[in-house]
């Protein structure tokens, strides 16, 4: 029996305390890629205790910059930045010990640089860069000001790169990447989000209709253009945020403003496990995105069984098609949202779109699907 191959991994965030969809893509492929085939081993952030432990299939080493601290604030932003150097010093002392045939990044920021500095030491050792990016790309490129040719150098000495959608791939290429980028997308636990949940978690009165959206309250997701639009529509529309971020003092005070303290319901942090209930009990899923990477938030929406409105940014047009699996707003238009949302009164519309939907997921969107795919790049 063959070795398997070792993987160091360069992440600044991971499970339990900052998840988002490249922490979750991470954990799902992992789990599905069997310990014969590849060792796994991941360089993050923490502020929990232990340092190091095993976490289903990846050896987890935590660097406890600062000691403990939360999401957002300087002390995390001084943290990010400090990853990169402590995380390269940390692969150099771990790469003694286990040999990795393998550095892998999630993203070209944080943990890009460290696995770059990792190649530059180690040549001869295979670099694999997924991008999972969903913020603008004018606004990556903004904030790396004279680090710009360092991040392109990310690109240039990657060996293969990896995008969730073709969006990314043209990234790729732009950044200087001289080979093809193999576009694998995220995928979904269909089983999680499709499996019928009978507890309510949802106050749903005769008659309304319940908008939901799960993003993450920054400008690029675009949440006050739903808001904007449910004054435009009749008072039997009611809206479920579900997330947490630097605008939501913002937006409450705008649903205030717009007197839809009643309408509006804020739901703050909504876990993984307890999302499924609240797409299912809900009858829309919006994100009006100014930018996307792909977005998974649309794809677990799908396959909970509720209609999809999105526009057509970024990942988005690789599963969205406009009047079969999904409806499609302008950016920046709440009006447009209101016109897409009285599209889906026609139930056999809305009706081909949740099964369209469902279908395509269930046969391009698994996660079983995704994990041998990735799995066959590692180990190639």
């Amino acid at each position: 029996m063959n070795n398997p191959k070792k993987i160091l991994i360069f992440s600044h965030a991971y499970f339990p305390h900052w998840v988002g969809g490249a922490e979750i893509a991470l954990k799902e492929i992992t789990n599905r890629i069997s310990p014969e085939a590849c060792e796994f081993h991941l360089v993050t952030l923490g502020s929990i205790e232990p340092t190091f432990e095993q976490m289903g299939n990846i050896t987890v080493h935590r660097l406890r910059i600062f000691g403990s601290f939360g999401r957002g604030g300087i002390c995390h932003t001084i943290a990010k930045y400090l990853f990169i150097p402590v995380a390269f010093f940390k692969g150099l002392q771990l790469q003694k010990k286990q040999q990795f045939d393998v550095f892998w990044t999630l993203m070209a920021t944080y943990g890009g640089f460290s696995a770059l500095f990792m190649k530059l030491a180690y040549p001869k050792k295979e670099f694999v860069l997924t991008l999972q990016e969903g913020d603008p790309i004018e606004y990556i490129m903004g904030r790396l000001g004279i680090f710009k040719p360092l991040y392109r150098a990310i690109f240039s000495h990657a060996d293969k790169v990896q995008v969730i959608s073709n969006y990314l791939a043209q990234f790729a290429r732009d950044m200087g990447f001289k080979g093809e980028p193999i576009v694998i997308p995220n995928g979904v636990d269909i089983e999680h989000f499709s499996k019928q949940i009978d507890k309510k978690v949802i106050e749903k009165k005769e008659g309304d209709i319940i908008l939901i959206t799960a993003s993450r309250l920054v400008k690029k997701n675009a949440v006050g253009d739903i808001i904007s639009a449910l004054a435009l529509l009749p008072e039997n529309y009611k809206l479920l945020i579900a997330g947490t971020g630097e605008l939501e003092s913002s937006y409450k005070l705008k649903a205030k403003n717009y007197k839809l303290d009643d309408r509006i319901s804020f739901l703050g942090y909504i876990s993984h496990e307890q999302l499924p209930a609240y797409l299912q009990q809900s009858d829309i899923f919006i994100r009006p995105s100014l930018s996307e990477g792909l977005g998974n938030a649309f794809l677990e929406a799908m396959t909970a069984g509720i209609p999809v409105i999105a526009t057509p940014v970024g990942g988005i047009p690789d599963f969205l098609t406009d009047g079969e699996t999904g409806i499609f707003c302008e950016p920046n238009n709440p009006e447009s949202i209101v016109r897409a949302i009285m599209r889906l009164e026609d139930i056999e519309l809305r009706n081909r779109i949740i099964s369209n939907a469902q279908s395509m997921v269930r046969n391009t969107y698994s996660w079983n699907l995704v994990a041998k795919a990735m799995c066959d790049i590692l180990k190639s």
